[in-house]
């Protein structure tokens, strides 16, 4: 590790700005965290899927989703939701998603997630064997099942295109999916099949996160917790400082890791940042007396859910809706999420009890590429790292590794997309 003078503020401690954190300290930087929550993983960091997965890299902008997206406006249980009120402020963006659904770009996208995912999936083994934090992590592999055949064939080939470039998987019968997690053989019957990803890991990103943290602030790193970001301070189109409600920082490096609230943030500096926010909804009960619960994480791509045990609960999640910046969860979303679940596993509704769960909610940041933006703004100082979407607990560890290697001037050795105007830097 080398000894660098620079200082450098990230803007967020989330998994994502945590471990951008942990690499610059790396580095040798030195390094003063902002968050305006009183710890570390408290806002979308919280409640999270769970899963680390490469099986999910996938953008939302793919080949068929505008006409899909159109058909569902207006549905209060459709998969993803886009309320009529906020049309009027997504159209720039929303012209950028559609252009990114054409195959060609699909596929450049697709490939650009999986070789962050894995990169990201090494970078998070060896920061967790280097110091030893428990996160409740799990290696049981991820299944994803399906009832439509034609839907298990188009997931096996759109799988069997990534695995020349390191994604495994395993093709299962009904009768496979059963053998793998008996917990589905209720609902064996209606099966076609699924797809197993052995690579997969689970683990508590709120747990993983405050305890990066924790080792970070052992290694010197400051935490200002408590703390609202009010301003970055741009003289002669550098960054100067960052002032909050508790006073400024100097600094003349800043990073700009706050999820979906970095666009707006830096839209404040002439920095146009195209992250929009996509509200997710889970629900976290404990596993109690359910014995017989999935104790692999299960991905039903017709109900659109995932049920995933974490430690010693149980987290189902699903559901997005476009509509600004509101995380309040609805019960009616979670509701319907619990409904679904319950039709694969119906012991569920035994041993789920709405008014013991947590429900929660948490917006996603989502770009028309499905890519995150990592790397330099237009303002000399000011970098960004967010816009990970549904894989920030996949990818935060190697973005941040990929971020602070470019902040040192090194190559990060995969390919990243920054904001619009800003060369993108070299694989």
């Amino acid at each position: 590790m080398s000894e660098r003078a620079e200082h450098v503020v990230v803007l967020g401690a989330g998994a994502v700005g945590v471990a951008t954190a942990w690499y610059l300290l790396e580095h040798g930087f030195r390094v003063t965290v902002i968050d305006r929550q009183p710890a570390a993983a408290l806002e979308t960091s919280w409640g999270n899927g769970g899963v680390i997965h490469a099986s999910e890299v996938e953008p939302w902008s793919q080949p068929g989703m505008p006409r899909k997206i159109l058909g569902w406006l207006g549905k209060e249980d459709a998969p993803l939701l886009v309320r009529y009120g906020v049309l009027p402020r997504i159209w720039r963006w929303a012209l950028d998603y559609v252009a990114n659904c054409r195959p060609d770009r699909f596929s450049t996208n697709t490939l650009a997630n999986l070789e962050l995912a894995l990169h990201s999936l090494r970078s998070l083994q060896e920061i967790a064997a280097r110091t030893g934090i428990d996160y409740d992590r799990a290696t049981r592999g991820v299944l994803k099942i399906y009832r439509d055949p034609a839907a298990l064939d188009a997931a096996a080939r759109g799988a069997g295109a990534l695995a020349p470039h390191g994604l495994l998987f395993e093709r299962l019968d009904a009768a496979g999916c059963a053998a793998r997690e008996p917990a589905l053989d209720d609902t064996r019957p209606t099966l076609a099949g699924g797809l197993f990803f052995e690579r997969d890991e689970v683990g508590d990103c709120n747990k993983f996160t405050q305890g990066l943290a924790e080792a970070c602030a052992a290694r010197g790193a400051a935490f200002r917790y408590g703390t609202t970001v009010e301003e970055i301070v741009v003289r002669q189109a550098k960054v100067a400082a960052i002032r909050t409600d508790r006073g400024a920082i100097e600094t003349d490096r800043a990073v700009a890791a706050l999820g979906s609230f970095t666009a707006p943030l830096l839209h404040t500096v002439g920095v146009r940042a195209p992250i929009r926010p996509v509200k997710g909804v889970s629900i976290t009960f404990a596993r109690g007396g359910w014995t017989t619960a999935p104790r692999v994480p299960v991905i039903d791509d017709s109900k659109l859910f995932g049920l995933v045990p974490i430690g010693d609960r149980i987290r189902i999640s699903g559901s997005a809706e476009v509509a600004d910046y509101d995380a309040t969860p609805s019960p009616a979303r979670g509701a319907a999420i619990a409904a679904n679940a319950a039709f694969t596993f119906p012991e569920l509704k035994r041993h789920y009890r709405p008014e013991e769960a947590r429900l929660w909610a948490g917006l996603r940041p989502v770009t028309p590429s499905g890519r995150p933006l990592i790397g330099r703004t237009p303002v000399d100082g000011l970098w960004i790292n967010a816009g990970h979407g549904h894989l920030g607990w996949t990818m935060a560890c190697g973005s941040g590794r990929a971020l602070a290697d470019l902040m040192a001037g090194q190559e990060p050795g995969v390919p990243l997309q920054t904001v619009p105007g800003v060369e993108a830097p070299a694989a």
